[in-house]
C-alpha cells in the first residue's frame, strides 16, 4: 500500500488509503503511553502540522470526488469530510463565534437575540440547544475520562477547554499559512523529555521523517 511521501500527517492518508482499497479499522481496548509536548512551542508546532496534513490529505483525496465516493461508500464519503475536511474547518470558524459573542455583549446588532417571529424562533432554540449541549457535551466526556483513569485531580483543568480550542484554532491558521508558504514542511514533535532521559531513552531520533505523534 503507498502512502504520500509529502504528507506531514502520514496517518491520516493511510488510513484513508486503506479505507479506498476496502480496508477497516476498529478500536483496540488498551493503552497507549504517549510523551505530549512539555512546551507550548512544541506542542503549537505538532498541532500545526496535523491539521496542515489534514488539509494536503483533503485535498488530495478529493481530486477525484467520484471515485472516492466510489471507493468509500455514501457513509465513508461523508466520514472523510467531517473528520477529515470539518476538523480543519471547524478549527478556523471557531474563533469567529467568539467575536459574535463579544460584538453581541457590546453592543451589537442583535444577532443572538430572540427572534420576534415564530419562524425564526425553532432556528433561534436549536442554535443555543447546540451551542450549550456541544460545549456540554465535550466537557462532561473529559471529565468522564479523566475519572476512569484515575486523574480526578486533574478535572478543573476542563474548564480551560474553551481557552484550549482557541488555541487549536491558532494552529489551524498557522498550518494554512504554512500550507502556502511551506507545505511540505516538517516540524518534527520534540521527544525525550526528563522521565525518559532518566530510563535511558531520547526518543525518535534528531532529523528523522519517522512516523510520530
Amino acid at each position: 500500500m503507498a502512502w504520500d511521501p509529502f504528507n506531514v500527517t502520514e496517518d491520516a492518508d493511510l488510513g484513508t488509503r486503506l479505507a479506498r482499497a476496502g480496508y477497516r479499522c476498529q478500536v483496540i481496548a488498551s493503552t497507549t503511553y504517549e510523551e505530549a509536548p512539555r512546551r507550548f512551542g512544541s506542542w503549537i508546532c505538532q498541532r500545526t502540522r496535523w491539521l496542515k496534513g489534514f488539509v494536503q490529505t483533503w485535498l488530495v483525496h478529493m481530486r477525484e470526488p467520484s471515485a472516492l465516493w466510489r471507493e468509500l461508500g455514501p457513509r465513508g464519503f461523508l466520514a472523510f469530510q467531517v473528520m477529515v475536511g470539518g476538523t480543519v474547518l471547524s478549527a478556523l470558524v471557531h474563533p469567529w463565534f467568539y467575536a459574535l459573542v463579544g460584538y453581541e455583549l457590546f453592543g451589537g446588532g442583535g444577532f443572538l437575540a430572540r427572534p420576534v417571529s415564530l419562524v425564526g424562533l425553532p432556528f433561534w432554540t436549536i442554535a443555543w440547544f447546540d451551542l450549550i449541549t456541544g460545549y456540554a457535551a465535550a466537557m462532561a466526556l473529559a471529565l468522564l475520562a479523566a475519572r476512569r483513569r484515575g486523574l480526578g485531580r486533574l478535572s478543573w483543568q476542563i474548564l480551560l477547554m474553551p481557552a484550549y480550542w482557541l488555541l487549536i484554532s491558532a494552529a489551524a491558521y498557522r498550518a494554512l499559512w504554512q500550507f502556502v508558504t511551506a507545505p511540505f514542511k516538517w516540524e518534527k514533535t520534540e521527544h525525550g523529555g526528563p522521565a525518559m532521559r532518566h530510563s535511558g531513552k531520547n526518543g525518535a531520533g534528531r532529523g528523522n521523517r519517522t512516523p510520530d505523534t
